[in-house]
């Protein structure tokens, strides 16, 4: 059995406090922690035990402080240091430990006895987190999350029971509770990026955009080397259409991402819409290199054209040409596309192929 170096511990400093002016009654509980203490056999926790509850008869037993921090040790040192049951005990022997521990941290005299609720405070904590793990593991993540909450009950600092109850909540579909504790986790100065990645999911899914950017950008300045971190930012400003945000955060993202021809696209698209139209051509023809089977890049290079027709008077020719080339590609890619349709009626209508017009125009009242 591998010993805990807790539980050790506070069964000598219990054994050496209590070693003057005890009963008789009393010495079997020590003697058998003793014992446990220099042999590491559970069967002396087990004796242990039985004489801790030999202790509590009546009535006045039952409030005496002394005789159940007794008991109280006893037990939490078994929830510390039989983590696997081996003794056998009830079902709700952690929860009738935790109510004994309450029923005796509300009295006025308990401060004389600090160390050992400490202690057992611990033990407390220690075994709700396993609890949790155990139901985590069974799939019942909503008595796993109350297992954790009782763990952070009495380990109140201890930051890793948020991550904890962040995931059991998260896996729930409480999203608003997952989120809370996730964002006790990532409000100090260092935290781990899986945190602030699924915390910033957890608030898009809640459809709160703006808490998931706050929470993106500030792990961006604690973690500036963060690749996914920068490539989250760059996703909400593209799916919010705020490009003006998203072109400073081009640059880097492309150089991150070199022949990644989603990435390329979203900034082909960005540039596209600032007007931006010779790096939007490089980036929606380097897109169509890394990708020839994508639609989307070939569809938004011809409309591209067909807009830079309409803006630059001196170039419009070779824009419209350019325009109805890459549109007619984008239609033999998808040749039911009715946008694609749409705009190609445009610009042969802006070029006056009168034949041209009428061949797109009954392709379309087929498709409608």
């Amino acid at each position: 059995m591998q010993k805990s170096k807790l539980g050790l511990l506070i069964i000598g400093l219990f054994i050496t406090s209590f070693a003057f002016g005890q009963t008789e009654a009393l010495k079997s509980v020590v003697n058998n922690l003793a014992f446990f203490k220099q042999k590491a056999d559970l069967a002396y926790l087990s004796r242990a035990k039985k004489s801790a509850d030999s202790l509590v008869v009546t009535k006045k037993d039952s409030n005496d402080i002394q005789k159940n921090v007794y008991r109280l040790i006893v037990y939490s040192s078994i929830l510390q240091l039989d983590s696997t049951n081996k003794l056998n005990q009830s079902d709700n022997f952690l929860d009738k430990t935790a109510a004994l521990y309450e029923k005796f941290a509300a009295k006025s005299k308990i401060f004389n006895y600090q160390a050992e609720m400490d202690y057992s405070r611990r033990c407390l904590s220690n075994a709700y987190v396993r609890k949790g793990f155990t139901l985590s593991q069974s799939k019942d993540f909503k008595n796993a999350a109350i297992a954790f909450q009782n763990a952070k009950k009495y380990a109140p600092g201890q930051k890793n029971i948020n991550v904890y109850l962040a995931y059991a909540n998260n896996k729930q579909g409480n999203l608003q509770d997952a989120a809370k504790y996730y964002d006790n986790l990532i409000n100090t100065d260092s935290t781990k990026l899986e945190y602030l990645e699924t915390a910033s999911s957890i608030y898009k899914s809640l459809g709160d955009t703006a808490k998931a950017l706050q929470i993106v950008k500030k792990g961006r300045r604690l973690l500036p080397n963060s690749k996914q971190l920068l490539q989250d930012e760059a996703n909400i400003y593209n799916n919010n259409r705020d490009y003006k945000s998203l072109e400073p955060l081009l640059p880097q993202l492309i150089d991150n991402n070199p022949n990644n021809s989603d990435i390329t696209f979203v900034a082909a698209n960005c540039y596209d819409h600032l007007n931006q139209f010779d790096k939007a051509e490089s980036l929606y023809l380097r897109t169509i290199e890394l990708n020839g089977n994508a639609y989307d890049p070939v569809f938004n290079l011809g409309l591209m054209y067909l807009k830079e027709s309409t803006i630059k008077k001196d170039d419009g020719n070779r824009n419209i040409t350019n325009a109805i080339l890459w549109l007619e590609k984008a239609n033999e890619m998808s040749p039911r596309d009715k946008n694609c349709l749409e705009v190609l009626s445009l610009a042969y209508a802006k070029t006056g192929n009168q034949s041209q017009l009428e061949r797109v125009n009954n392709r379309l009242e087929q498709i409608n």
